[in-house]
């Protein structure tokens, strides 16, 4: 329990302290949130900035929002509107008040929008409705221009003005339909429709001025972005101003910023047209007269090649006598070679031909001794012949049985040179000189 004592010793704080320590504290617990209310107070300092309060049945806050930040926003904040703001929760020192300190602003119900605008946007997407793939290319030259907005839009005017300042020979063709409100988009699906059926357009724009969110929600329709991708016509998008984006413009072929850029982007400028014109014409005079001067030249390099028939007559004769003595001389001039060639090479068969006579009795000569040669290896040879002969028929076995031997094999045809290989009760073959016989071994020694 605190004695007065420890009361005298405790630290004592200011006002000032106090409030920027609730400051700090309130600041560091409460995060940056949303926050809907009704903006009641409303005023504009000097400086610039926003001071308001906003309140809802139950309660209110008091609220600055500083004059960088409402740049930012294209409305104005008035009294009754219904807001949501971000903000971050937090104290006025001075006064020791609670404020929030207002980071942004939109009127309530834009949030939802958003939302369905980006699930919308992203469930086309999915199915390729935006793909660059499926955009079709815009005429260079269109004839006829079809517009979808409203007859009172003062974007028709401007879309009008527009091509007519730029090429005032194409034709118009207007498709009336609401821009704004309920019932639009149903409108704009049926007026792109139809001009996909009569197909009396090169290129359609479907157009409107900028406004709020709201204003433009008419164009964030999934009938209208599917009816853009269903006509058969090029479809130019020209929506809002420039920061402005909807579906339309996601789903279009091409998106302009402006209805005025819509009506520069499918038409072309006659201005630039003429121009272009003047300078291909330029050129064209210029490559012509080059190509004038060009033929001029060949056609004098042709005339001084020009030469009168009988001239080249008698140049053709006088050449036709010189190939003539040239001819005679290089043929005589030949012919003396070939002459020359000829003798050498009959000098030279004639020391290369042979000696028939002696080269015919040495022939002879061979085959006297070829003839003895041959005799005398045929006795050497009948000679050696004999003498193998006697020795072969000394170890001819034949002969050995013709002296009383034998030759004994066992039943396989083996020849038995040792008792080890037989034994008891084997079979065996016996061969004489004349005739063979089988027995059976009784015993071996």
């Amino acid at each position: 329990m605190q004695t007065a004592a420890d009361d005298a010793h405790a630290r004592v704080i200011t006002v000032g302290e106090l409030n920027r320590l609730a400051k700090e504290i309130i600041e560091r617990a409460l995060p940056l949130a949303w926050i809907a209310g009704e903006v009641s107070n409303f005023t504009r300092a000097a400086s610039g900035h926003c001071y308001f309060v906003l309140k809802d049945a139950q309660a209110q806050v008091r609220c600055v929002l500083f004059r960088h930040k409402l740049l930012l926003h294209d409305w104005q904040p008035q009294n009754g509107m219904q807001v949501e703001v971000r903000a971050t929760p937090s104290l006025y020192e001075a006064r020791g008040e609670f404020q929030l300190n207002v980071e942004t602003m939109r009127r309530s119900g834009l949030g939802a929008l958003y939302e369905a605008f980006e699930k919308l946007k992203a469930k086309l997407q999915a199915e390729g409705l935006f793909d660059a793939a499926r955009k079709r290319p815009l005429p260079a030259f269109p004839h006829t221009i079809g517009i979808v907005t409203s007859r009172q839009a003062a974007a028709l005017r401007d879309v009008l003005t527009t091509l007519k300042r730029r090429m005032p020979g194409i034709a118009v063709v207007i498709y009336p339909s609401a821009v704004q409100g309920e019932g639009a988009a149903p409108q704009l699906a049926q007026a792109i429709a139809l001009a996909g059926q009569r197909a009396e357009c090169d290129v359609l724009i479907v157009c409107r001025g900028g406004g709020s969110i709201e204003d433009l929600w008419a164009f964030n329709d999934e009938a209208v972005a599917r009816a853009i991708r269903a006509c058969p016509l090029p479809v130019v998008s020209g929506v809002g101003h420039e920061t402005d984006f909807t579906i339309a413009d996601f789903a279009a072929d091409a998106r302009a910023p402006t209805p005025t850029a819509a009506a520069e982007l499918v038409s072309a400028s006659r201005v630039e047209l003429d121009r272009r014109l003047f300078h291909l014409g330029e050129r064209l005079v210029r490559v012509a007269a080059r190509a004038l001067e060009r033929r001029m030249q060949q056609l004098d390099g042709l005339a001084r090649g020009l030469i009168h028939p009988g001239e080249r007559l008698a140049n053709q004769a006088a050449h036709l006598g010189h190939l003539a003595v040239r001819l005679r001389g290089g043929w005589s001039y030949a012919a003396d070679g070939w002459r020359w060639r000829l003798r050498e090479t009959y000098q030279r068969l004639a020391a290369l031909r042979p000696a028939t006579g002696l080269l015919a009795a040495e022939q002879r000569a061979l085959a006297q001794r070829l003839a003895g040669a041959a005799r005398g290896r045929t006795e050497a040879l009948r000679a050696e012949l004999k003498s193998l002969a006697a020795q072969l028929a000394q170890l001819n076995p034949q002969a050995v049985l013709e002296r009383g031997y034998s030759l004994t094999t066992t039943a396989s045809g083996k020849l038995v040179r040792d008792s080890a290989q037989l034994r008891a009760d084997d079979e065996v073959r016996l061969m004489f000189a004349r005739g063979g016989a089988r027995a059976r071994i009784k015993s071996k020694d």
